[in-house]
């Protein structure tokens, strides 16, 4: 989760959301947070923390060993706060951090605790992040055999000097070794991520990435342009000159590289980052996210989603989990979504979608900027002809542009 919080109204103490954010029949998921890592790599701007930056600041408050009993009174508020609201979950993601540095048995206690309150969808996508260092065999299995059917590595690069710079722990080939792992273990879906540009990364890097993660045999592929945040160790670097800031005309280079190398594995590009080899390999939780569905995130710094309602957490783990103990809700503000917001969200979300928006969500003059998009070859002629907004692949490069000139 970012670690910068928005601004925004108070949260009720018991966190009580408006009588007409409660119903419906959105998909609900469930994303919960897991704010620990072994050490901070450098370009994170999440919001992590590390043994070293607890010590001190929360004592057993803030402690790895009683978190899952801290989120499971979050799950237990969620019950309270929705009320009879009779909708199974239908995806559960386990984020952070480093998720898989609690033990597994907590991990599937938490997801107990979900099946419990409020009950599993058949067929329910239960994901964990995991690092490829935090895991081995036997901890798979117990992943798997708890019910948590999705895995996530953060692979990054198959390159050693590319990790020493994102100061990413683990070792060239562990995240390769993990897939074939975690197929032992049962896990049918299985996805790779990968970071391009970073400085000093070469487009021979770039490729032998790529071949390592398509050679591994995920079903998912996620590709990320690294974004140097400030506050960061690595914008720190660059700011010093020790290393170059990566341009964006590789950044777009790198791009169609992805594009070209895993399509022409099997993989099909479903949202602007993302590579799926089926429709069934797609990520169902974050397109839950993008197509405006609920979700109660729950963990310190989480953001949540419920009818129009978008709250989020207090940051720090010791006062998340104080909160929870005193019988408070943890929400740090909130903000209630007019009709324009909700509008103007579903066009920067959905457009990244292979599906992309209708074009009636378009004011006017979102919609001549459409027809000059289709006149530049950045959108799609037939599904424009059908009434909907596409990325084209040079469209998919300038996709924030596009967004703004729609919105507007």
């Amino acid at each position: 989760m970012p670690s910068a919080l928005p601004d925004g109204e108070p949260v009720p103490a018991d966190g009580a959301l408006p009588g007409q954010a409660l119903g419906g029949d959105r998909p609900l998921g469930f994303y919960l947070h897991v704010p620990y890592c072994a050490s901070r790599c450098g370009y994170c701007d999440f919001n992590t923390y590390t043994a070293s930056e607890l010590r001190g600041s929360g004592g057993v408050l803030a402690s790895r060993e009683n978190y899952a009993e801290t989120l499971l009174e979050e799950v237990r508020l969620a019950r309270k706060v929705l009320g009879d609201d009779p909708r199974p979950v239908e995806t559960v993601f386990f984020g952070g951090g480093t998720p898989t540095l609690l033990p597994a048995d907590d991990l599937v206690r938490v997801l107990d605790g979900v099946r419990a309150e409020f009950g599993l969808a058949d067929g329910a996508e239960i994901t964990t992040e995991a690092n490829p260092e935090s895991v081995d065999p036997g901890y798979l299995a117990r992943l798997r055999e708890g019910g948590i059917n999705r895995i996530s590595f953060g692979m990054q690069s198959a390159r050693r000097h590319v990790l020493r710079v994102l100061e990413r722990s683990h070792t060239p080939g562990r995240p390769e070794a993990c897939v074939s792992e975690a197929r032992a273990a049962g896990f049918e879906q299985v996805n790779l991520d990968l970071i391009y540009g970073t400085p000093g990364e070469s487009d021979e890097d770039w490729h032998a990435s790529l071949d390592a993660a398509i050679g591994a045999g995920p079903d998912h592929v996620s590709a990320y342009a690294l974004i140097v945040e400030e506050g960061t160790g690595l914008a720190r670097r660059i700011r010093r000159g020790e290393i170059p800031m990566t341009d964006d005309d590789v950044h777009a280079d790198r791009y169609l590289i992805a594009e070209e190398r895993l399509t022409a594995a099997g993989f099909h590009w479903y949202e602007v980052s993302n590579w799926a080899s089926s429709e069934a390999g797609r990520c169902r939780h974050n397109e839950l996210y993008w197509r405006g569905a609920d979700w109660w995130g729950a963990g310190p710094g989480a953001h949540s989603h419920v009818g129009g309602v978008r709250w989020w957490n207090v940051k720090h783990p010791a006062a998340y989990a104080q909160a929870l103990a005193e019988g408070r809700s943890p929400g740090a503000g909130r903000e209630v979504l007019g009709v324009e917001d909700r509008r103007v969200e579903r066009i920067l979300l959905e457009l990244r979608l292979a599906e992309g928006c209708p074009l009636g969500l378009l004011e006017p003059a979102g919609a001549r900027a459409a027809a000059r998009a289709l006149a530049d070859g950045l959108l799609q002629a037939e599904p424009y002809r059908a009434g909907r907004a596409v990325l084209t692949l040079r469209g998919r490069l300038l996709a924030d542009a596009v967004v703004r000139d729609l919105v507007d």
